[in-house]
This record gives C-alpha cells, structure tokens and sequence, in this order.
C-alpha cells in the first residue's frame, strides 16, 4: 500500500534498551522512507545512550532527552509538537516494546489516504479481526472499562478509543492547542480524540492484534487506569455543559 507524505514515528520510552534496538530495525525495514524519534524520559538503563550512538550514523533516527518521568501524554505531545516544527505530513505514535507490532505500518499509514481520507489511522483492538493476545484478565477488564467510558462520556464513535498506535495528521494537530491538554499520563489518546472531533476531525480504525509486552515491565497500573477515568469523566462534564 502506497503511504505518500513525509512521515515522523514517534516512541515514548522509559526503560526500553531491551527492546529499541530491534524495533528499531523492524519498523526502518518496514518504512525505510520514515524518520524515527524517540522521546526517553531519562531512562537509567541506557536507552537514551543507546539513541544517541545510533543516531550518530542514522540520519532518520533522532532523539528527544528529557530530564525524567513526565508522562507518556506529555512525551507523545512532545513528538507531535516536533512533527509540526519540522514540517511532517503524518505522525505515527506506537509503543517501543513489540506490542505495537511493526507489520501493521504500512497500513496504518497508507490508509490515511483511501477514500474518503482522515485525520487519524487507528491500529484497532476492537475491531473486526483485531484482538489481543496473552493479556492477563486484570488488563481486559481496565481496557474494556477505559473505552465504554470513553465512547459513553465523549461520544466518540471509535471502537478502540485508547489504542495508542496511529497515524495522525500533522496539519490537523496543529489546529489544537496542545499544551491545554489536560491528560499526562493514559487517558491521553481518549482526550487527543476528543479535541480532533470536536475540531472537525474524521477517523478510521483497521485491525491489529496487541499481545502482551515479552522484555521489560508494562508501566498501566490501576492507579493509572483510574486518573485516566477521572479525566473521562471531567471530559465528559465538558461535553455535556459545552465547555471547552
């Protein structure tokens, strides 16, 4: 499938040198044409070193080094910020750590432009052929809750609503006001969506299967899961009374 347009993958990364490096191979195979940005939140394993020598002898992988842990919303806010700096057509966002897998991206980035085009390409767990895989019953059930809630109180008309791989595009997001985000940590992708509708936005979702993480730890816990709610709902509040 052909994906036209200049095209930046953006990864969020706390604690991933056992996974970046053959990410980083498999998504470069599957979109040589792309530009890769990792957004490391300090990790002490060495992940943002690892970046920096790499990027030293590839000019398509670059790297954003913050000071420590500010949030997956504020590390993906960050790497849409850079695409709209640096004149991207499309931003892809995926996790660093294989359950976002690398196959699905010619899809996810082609499709933008099938007819009609959209804004957001959504690698859907919840979708027709799409699903999950070895996920332990605790996260079913918090992924489950995270979209019912999000589809009752936002209104939104996605299946996925918290999957956070996509393809976004960068003209669109920059009509946003991406520093009025309310969400720092998972209820980001649902807010992200949220503000997209409500600013014309249109989405299309195609299936991927999501297993669980094999390196390293999953950062979603249930203190995570309920902030995120807590924002649904206030978000939701503001649909309801027509506040912005």
């Amino acid at each position: 499938m052909a994906h036209p347009g200049k095209t930046l993958i953006v990864f969020a990364t706390y604690n991933e040198i056992e996974n970046l490096p053959r990410l980083v191979e498999e998504v470069t195979g599957r979109l040589p044409a792309a530009d890769l940005l990792v957004v490391d939140d300090n990790s002490p394993d060495g992940t943002a070193d690892w970046c920096e020598r790499e990027a030293a002898q590839d000019p398509r992988l670059r790297l954003l080094r913050r000071a420590g842990k500010q949030g997956y919303g504020s590390a993906i806010v960050a790497g849409m910020q850079y695409a709209i700096d640096h004149g991207y057509d499309y931003v892809v966002t995926m996790d660093a750590d294989f359950s976002h897998q690398p196959c699905y991206l010619p899809t996810i980035v082609g499709g933008m432009e099938l007819a009609p085009p959209v804004d957001v390409m959504i690698g859907s767990r919840y979708v027709k052929d799409g699903g999950t895989k070895d996920w332990p019953l605790k996260r079913r059930v918090m992924s489950g809750a995270v979209n019912r809630l999000a589809r009752l109180f936002l209104r939104l008309n996605v299946r996925d609503c918290s999957s956070g791989y996509r393809c976004f595009r960068v003209s669109r997001l920059a009509m946003l006001d991406l520093a009025g985000l309310l969400s720092n940590g998972y209820s980001f992708p649902e807010e992200i969506l949220w503000r997209l509708r409500r600013a014309g936005g249109t989405f299309r979702e195609t299936p991927i299967t999501f297993p669980d993480r094999t390196k390293g730890e999953t950062k979603m816990n249930l203190g995570e899961a309920v902030g995120a709610m807590r924002v649904l709902v206030n978000l939701g509040l503001r649909n309801l009374l027509g506040l912005k």
